[in-house]
């Protein structure tokens, strides 16, 4: 894994860990991100994490570019011999797969889609050799996701599946976006899955929605109160298929103001994930029970 800086302009350093997403690269860009933080270094105004890769913004007048760069390079020196473990969170995310409105809103655009004769479900089924779309939905919910990056639009949160690398779900973006996504649409694009925290236009499949919103700027949501966004990187969720009935349900309970996600504190350590995803998966998914 080969760190590659770039300067961007007089006031960024692009800082690209991996050119491939990893829960290796994610940890150090972590780290790398954190120290940054924790040090707060004279001259840097902003921080921004990706999934595998980071941007620092700094005033050139009163740290120099290079002496940016060279800060930098220590610290991933020190990333070398970091602890891989982190105190996080387990939250579930119910989800109706199959929905009414991305159904609706999909087939509007099925003309920018790789196959307009099937849901964007049925065409993610197919290409990662599932048997039916049942199947599929229980691999995309059986397995936690690890939140590697939240932005793109406010509170929108990409996530990594955290199976071997050949059981990955991966489905392509569509031929060209759509001009609009349901609020709250559970969507897929690459090897990750995300959540549309806004309506608005987008170029993943749309498997469903959830009724749990993910972000208030009024901050007037119960669980929203203390921050408007509700993710953050290095958050773990597990998707729950929700029917109608219990969609109908917690829209309601949302609107009444008592509607509470099941959150639940763990830590993860990467070191015990790799020596065996399947059964510390399984471990970590136990506090659900």
């Amino acid at each position: 894994m080969k760190t590659r800086y770039s300067y961007g302009g007089d006031e960024h350093i692009f800082v690209e860990v991996d050119e491939e997403m990893s829960l290796e690269a994610f940890f150090k860009s972590l780290y790398m991100t954190n120290a940054v933080r924790d040090a707060e270094m004279t001259g840097v105004t902003e921080i921004c994490p990706a999934n595998a890769s980071f941007q620092i913004k700094f005033d050139p007048d009163v740290i120099a570019p290079e002496d940016m760069l060279s800060k930098l390079q220590e610290i991933e020196q020190q990333a070398a011999n970091a602890d891989r473990t982190m105190e996080t969170r387990i939250i579930e995310i119910p989800v109706y797969y199959q929905d009414p409105w991305t159904h609706e809103t999909l087939m509007r655009f099925r003309e920018r889609h790789q196959d307009p004769n099937v849901t964007d479900i049925e065409y993610a089924a197919r290409i990662n050799s599932y048997a039916g779309v049942d199947d599929f939905i229980e691999a995309h919910s059986a397995s936690p996701w690890f939140v590697s990056m939240v932005g793109f639009v406010a509170g929108l949160p990409f996530m990594y599946q955290m199976v071997h690398r050949s059981k990955q779900i991966e489905v392509p973006k569509y031929l060209s976006p759509r001009t609009d996504t349901p609020k709250l649409t559970v969507g897929y694009g690459g090897c990750f899955s995300c959540i549309y925290s806004v309506r608005g236009a987008g170029g993943y499949q749309m498997f469903g929605v959830t009724p749990m919103p993910i972000y208030d700027p009024n901050q007037e949501i119960s669980y929203l109160k203390d921050f408007m966004a509700f993710f953050k990187p290095g958050d773990i969720v597990k998707f729950v298929p929700i029917s109608r009935e219990t969609y109908d349900r917690n829209v309601a309970e949302v609107e009444a103001g008592t509607y509470v996600p099941r959150i639940f504190p763990v830590t993860f350590s990467l070191d015990e994930f790799e020596k065996d995803i399947d059964g510390y998966n399984r471990k970590l998914l136990e506090v659900l029970q």
